[in-house]
């Protein structure tokens, strides 16, 4: 009897990232539903965190801002990370009330869904997730002589305030949390340099920066294809002469698969 031809893999299952190694530049557990779509693809992933996300050099304003957040009409949030930050910082203020009574901002859907898991909803979402984008999504409702706090990276760009600031609005801006080198060689780094990945999904252009601060990174950038978040960090890959392969169109999981097939040539 002769053996049946075995079925044909249909395109819906169809593992677009087969045998891909992708390097994801964050610690695995704050990376888990990227992590598991790729690997869903077929990807071989790599979490190799390349930065350190640590309280502010000078926490105050940060506690001060908490404990008055009655002073603001709005909170706007640029990152996940500034969510969890003014979080904690109202919980010891014992201000969460007040928090939740004020009208919020998100830069993208993954910072929108950090304040959903909360219990928070935010009144605008940005369609473009840059501080750009935030802002002119913003200036649609503001109401003048609204107040905006804007919890954000210590080094972190400013456009987001300059764009509210320059039309009108009352911003005060507090330092959330910073961000610094994992060290001078991660753990894991030695690995991505034995068996370079074709594939790096960067979030940030402090990430490119520590990215190719380390030992042996310049070799690799020939052989690798890198993914931006969004148009700040592609510029930011750009100025380093590092062509990225493609740019997801929003910050959520989903998307980054995307732009990964995207880059690899799917």
């Amino acid at each position: 009897m002769p053996t049946p031809e075995p079925a044909p893999v249909s395109e819906a299952h169809r593992q677009r990232l087969a045998g891909v190694r992708v390097l994801v530049p964050r610690p695995r557990e704050r990376a888990e539903p990227l992590c598991f779509l790729l690997e869903d693809e077929g990807a071989e992933v790599l979490a190799v965190p390349l930065l350190e996300l640590e309280p502010p050099t000078d926490p105050r304003p940060l506690r001060a801002a908490a404990e008055l957040l009655r002073r603001f009409a709005w909170v706007a949030f640029a990152s996940e990370r500034g969510v969890t930050a003014l979080l904690e910082a109202a919980r010891t203020a014992g201000t969460l009330d007040v928090l939740r009574s004020r009208k919020l901002a998100a830069v993208g859907p993954g910072t929108a869904a950090a304040l959903r898991s909360h219990g928070l909803e935010p009144a605008v979402v940005a369609e473009v997730s840059t501080g750009e984008g935030l802002a002119a999504a913003m200036l649609k409702m503001l109401q003048p002589g609204e107040a905006v706090l804007l919890p954000a990276a210590e080094q972190g760009r400013r456009a987001l305030e300059e764009a509210l600031a320059g039309a009108g609005a009352t911003v005060e801006r507090v330092a959330a949390y910073r961000s610094s080198p994992a060290g001078a060689e991660p753990e894991g780094w030695a690995e991505v340099v034995a068996r370079p990945p074709r594939c790096v999904l960067f979030g940030s252009p402090r990430t490119v920066e520590a990215f190719l601060a380390l030992p042996g990174a310049g070799a690799l950038v020939p052989a690798v294809r890198a993914v931006a978040v969004g148009p700040t960090t592609a510029a930011a890959l750009r100025a380093r002469g590092w062509e990225p392969a493609a740019m997801a169109t929003a910050p959520t999981p989903p998307e980054w698969v995307e732009a990964a097939v995207r880059a690899i040539g799917g």
